[in-house]
């Protein structure tokens, strides 16, 4: 066997240098697909490229640089601050003016950057200064600023599939370890270890390459290969789904009413290496869209289950965020919160700036007094019940709009009740008026 190459790790040395040698993506980069009519294009764009880790986000921004002779800058949001954003913005502008020569700019895991950080980018890539890729494990939707996501594509990346795999280790195999093969149990275990991550997979397969280098082997059989891996052969996503997907399943479970699924899926993620402060904000965020005033302990419970792990850290933090999930998961359920909320906003973006009521207007100097500001205001307190009956809130012509509507579970059932009084209050008053 050819002897192992110890400088350069086998995914570095494995890494595509042209778009026919990427193994995967083809939903992407096949002939008429979105990634390949961009590269075929002439002109490239920005773009952020969105997918789970070692599916080559990476690879296919370095090989855009190469496509249109481009400077390839690369920033990590991990390593990188305000400090090196500004070298790399110095740095094309130097290439521009000295040569003309365009400057891709790539930002990996970029969703770590802050607002302002990702902010500072957004003049450069208006002025065509540099032509920028953020690489995100997020949800661009949630984790990208939305003025930098506007002026951006966003290409969804798969986790690579057991063939896709294979392929890699057939080929790696074959050329950077010639001489080496694999049992066929031995090689699915390697596969499965990698769990779509082509980068996992040729790490691996760069340690198994060294161990039966070691032992002067030429097939690694399953015995070798859990000797050289150990721990390495569990797998975090054993379906090959996506991490985003797991937090879906998590979501979901909760909004299901099932606590068993839910704490499997958040041990399944926190097992896998998931940021565990990641987790606690969306349990947080499940406590307002799904529980809401169903239970509005479930809030404060995920609001101390998220400064319990700040307190104590892994893993006696992560126990207050099981706890956290299996009381959501067991809580009364409401989105009725969620969808008015949903709804108001839907209807401020597209409606007219309405006035306020003058009734309603605050009226801290004599001539605001003068023009009526708050002239008709009735005090709640005032009022039998501590309630104006018949009063009115909203602007003109939106009188009797009921977007939040209880849901008969919970705690929301009382809210209903108190809600329909008040509104017999309310016609009451109105029919004494006439």
């Amino acid at each position: 066997m050819r002897p192992v190459t110890r400088n350069v790790p086998l995914a570095e040395r494995r890494r595509p240098a042209s778009l026919d040698e990427v193994i995967g993506q083809q939903h992407l980069l096949g002939q008429g697909k979105p990634l390949r009519v961009a590269f075929e294009s002439g002109e490239p764009h920005s773009m952020i490229l969105w997918g789970p880790p070692g599916v080559g986000k990476t690879t296919l921004a370095r090989l855009m640089a190469d496509a249109f002779n481009s400077e390839f800058i690369a920033l990590s949001a991990v390593l990188s601050g305000v400090k090196d954003i500004r070298e790399a913005v110095e740095r094309a502008q130097i290439l521009q003016a000295n040569s003309q020569r365009r400057t891709i700019l790539f930002v990996d895991e970029v969703h770590r950057f802050n607002k302002s950080q990702q902010d500072a980018f957004l003049p450069h890539v208006e002025s065509g200064l540099f032509t920028f890729i953020g690489a995100t494990t997020e949800n661009p939707s949630f984790e990208v600023n939305s003025a930098l996501l506007s002026r951006a594509s966003v290409y969804v990346l798969k986790s690579l599939s057991e063939d896709d795999l294979a392929i890699m280790v057939d080929k790696a195999c074959q050329k950077e370890l010639a001489g080496l093969s694999f049992t066929p149990d031995a090689k699915a275990s390697l596969i499965s270890s990698a769990d779509g991550d082509g980068r996992k997979l040729l790490n691996n397969l760069d340690i198994a390459a060294r161990a039966a280098s070691v032992k002067n082997a030429t097939l690694v059989d399953a015995v070798l290969l859990a000797e050289c891996l150990g721990d390495a052969l569990r797998r975090f996503d054993k379906g090959g789904d996506a991490f985003y997907d797991q937090i879906s399943a998590l979501h979901k479970s909760v909004r299901g009413s099932n606590p068993d699924a839910a704490l499997y899926w958040m041990v399944r993620m926190l097992d896998g290496g998931a940021d565990p402060r990641y987790l606690a904000r969306r349990i947080v965020r499940m406590a307002s869209e799904d529980i809401g005033l169903a239970d509005p302990r479930a809030l404060r419970i995920t609001l101390d289950a998220a400064e319990t792990y700040e307190r104590l850290g892994s893993p006696e933090g992560e126990l207050a965020l099981a706890q956290a999930v299996i009381y959501l998961a067991c809580a009364a359920k409401s989105n009725a919160a969620y969808t008015a909320y949903n709804a108001v906003r839907a209807m401020v973006a597209k409606d007219t700036s309405r006035p306020v009521p003058e009734h309603l207007r605050n009226a801290p100097t004599k001539l605001m007094k003068e023009l009526g500001y708050g002239k008709l205001y009735r005090y709640a307190h005032d009022e039998p019940d501590a309630y104006a009956a018949g009063e009115t809130y909203l602007p003109q012509g939106l009188d009797g709009q009921q977007w939040y509507r209880p849901v008969p579970r919970g705690l929301e059932i009382k809210i209903a009740d108190k809600l329909a009084y008040l509104r017999k209050l309310d016609k009451d008053a109105q029919d004494a008026q006439g």
